[in-house]
């Protein structure tokens, strides 16, 4: 019975430890479906006007 008590005893004191590990490596894994779930949290940049001058300067390299 003392065999029985004693790796009871060491398992429930194991248990408190197992369960903070557990919850630690959890939060960012459970974390990060709740963040993407957010539309409102991306930030997008205005679009640029194109003004051509890449095609012009791609022709000018190339004669030169």
């Amino acid at each position: 019975m003392n065999r029985i008590a004693a790796n009871t005893l060491k398992t429930l004191r194991l248990l408190p430890r197992a369960a903070l590990i557990l919850m630690v490596l959890a939060a960012p894994v459970l974390a990060v479906p709740m963040m993407r779930a957010d539309a409102g949290s991306t930030i997008e940049a205005p679009a640029l006007k194109k003004s051509g001058v890449g095609f012009v300067l791609l022709v000018s390299l190339q004669r030169g």
